[in-house]
């Protein structure tokens, strides 16, 4: 599939943005690469592994590596449809304006809220995860205590570097992905080729994690390790209007992330699988933070503390992103007066041009609840991951359900990247991808816990409810007059500029619709 223009038939960025009742008002200097080096960095193989390594031996075994497969196949259909959707609007801000376009305000609002309460969350969960390999790095035991206090530190050197402006976020990104390439591609080589120390069959071996039990049950609880890896690739989208020929060059970026990040996540999972020296302790869940140990054993004392700085520095730099993302998301809300507080987040410095207070926001919320995490009781931490991957799969079948909803009422996708008739039957396999994958996050655990068990549902429970609430009392779709729900009308215009001899210089927007 070409990432460039064809030579005919072709609207010019400014012109596809002036039939979707825009300006185009961004220096469009991000490449086909460089977008893609922004949803890889975002989606973080090295993170997302790292951060679940443990916990997915413990629940299922060697073969919980397979959901690596799975999730990447559901997650690649979704980015399918966000293609589809973001080809005909390469406009700014992800989920929430294409959720607009394609069903109505007061529905992308609740998405979006969702989605702000995901990130942040996520923020929590990478800070936290993170701290373990700090702790490695400076010899530091992994007690509570301490892994409170690394994770403020990494939440509040963020916010630092976030406050110092839009290059330094630039800078620290472009050495993130850096990291992640050595760190998971290379190290996870290395492991695979020069360090195995069990045979691959290990891969089809439970090693008894089953208990009495079907492994099946099992299995399905060992799903976070692949759900909490796939997400990211929208953020290609989140800039649209700083790409060059975007509607071409963001599904690809978009399927480039998850094709890559799959591949660079199967090296690093199953390289440390195979060079694991103790297989057994960790699958008995008796070692909770195991890589370090590994990457001692398999690189030596210099090798593996090498590997762990540029382990902290991967999960900085996504700390680093995911902040500034929620930052940005959090004043684009602000800016339209649709959030409490509005005036105040919406607030940009003069000096460095970043939003301060929506910034703070996005670091000091994280702190709370990692507070929380800290005073609540063992393994809180990952019932809260599991309430931040719900909320972001929340946030994006909400898009894939609109966009079903406008292909059942006649819409046809209208950009240059299109699946043709079989985009009926990928919009579908991608919402059902997304209810198993909802049901298998949403599903209680059995601490024996109530509070515990069902804190998923409960957490995705006083969210959505503040926000209908919010939304219902205060109406703050009526802030905004942008279009909304015009899929279809816009689809035609563009068809109809594209096939236009002479095409005008501007076209007026659709009508705003609920």
């Amino acid at each position: 599939m070409s990432a460039e223009p064809s030579s005919s038939a072709h609207l010019e960025d400014g012109e596809h943005l002036a039939v979707l009742g825009y300006e185009d008002s961004f220096n469009r200097s991000m490449t086909l690469w460089a977008n893609f080096a922004l949803g890889f960095t975002y989606l973080s193989p090295l993170v997302g592994v790292y951060s679940l390594f443990a916990v997915a031996m413990a629940t299922g075994g060697p073969p919980s590596i397979w959901w690596i497969l799975i999730v990447g196949a559901g997650q690649f259909l979704v980015s399918l449809v966000f293609g589809e959707v973001v080809s005909q609007y390469p406009i700014h801000g992800g989920i929430y304006p294409w959720a607009r376009r394609l069903w109505g305000r007061r529905y992308a609002w609740m998405a979006a809220w969702v989605y702000i309460w995901a990130m942040i969350v996520t923020i929590t969960a990478v800070a936290s995860y993170g701290s373990g390999f700090l702790a490695s790095l400076f010899g530091l035991p992994a007690t509570k205590e301490v892994t409170f206090g690394l994770t403020v530190l990494l939440l509040v050197v963020a916010l630092a570097l976030n406050f110092t402006g839009t290059k330094t976020l630039a800078t620290v990104a472009r050495i993130g992905l850096s990291a992640e390439l050595i760190g998971v591609i290379a190290v996870g080589l290395y492991l695979l080729i020069f360090q195995r120390k069990h045979p691959f069959s290990v891969f089809f071996d439970t090693m008894g994690v089953q208990g009495h039990g079907s492994y099946l049950f099992a299995f399905l609880g060992a799903a976070l390790a692949g759900l909490f890896l796939f997400y990211g690739f929208e953020a290609c989208g989140d800039v649209a209007e700083e790409v060059a020929n975007p509607a071409r060059r963001i599904p690809v970026a978009m399927m480039m992330t998850i094709l890559v990040g799959g591949v660079s996540a199967l090296f690093a999972f199953g390289g440390y699988i195979l060079a694991a020296p103790d297989l057994a302790k960790i699958v008995a869940g008796k070692d909770v933070d195991p890589i370090p140990e590994i990457l001692q054993s398999a690189l030596g004392d210099v090798g593996a503390k090498i590997f762990l700085v540029v382990a902290v520095t991967a999960f900085l730099s996504c700390v680093l992103s995911l902040q500034a993302a929620a930052s940005r998301l959090l004043f684009s809300f602000a800016r339209d007066g649709m959030i409490p507080a509005h005036r105040w987040l919406s607030r940009v410095s003069p000096r460095t041009k970043v939003p301060v207070n929506a910034l703070i926001v996005a670091c000091s919320i994280p702190v709370l609840i990692s507070l929380i995490v800290y005073l609540g009781p063992d393994g809180l931490i990952t019932q809260v991951t599991a309430f931040a991957v719900l909320g972001i799969y929340v946030a994006f079948q909400s898009v894939v359900l609109a966009s079903l909803r406008q292909r059942l009422k006649g819409w046809r996708p209208a950009g240059p990247f299109s699946l043709g008739r079989a985009g009926l039957v990928v919009n579908i396999l991608a919402l059902a991808y997304g209810i198993f994958a909802m049901i298998l996050l949403a599903w209680p655990t059995s601490t024996g816990n109530w509070f515990n068990d069902w804190i998923v549902l409960i957490g995705l429970g006083i969210v959505a409810g503040a926000g209908l609430l919010y939304l219902f009392l205060a109406r703050p779709d009526r802030a905004s007059d942008a279009p909304a729900g015009d899929a279809i009308r816009v689809a035609e215009l563009l068809r109809a500029r594209r096939g236009a001899p002479a095409p005008a210089a501007s076209a007026e927007p659709a009508p705003a619709t609920e």
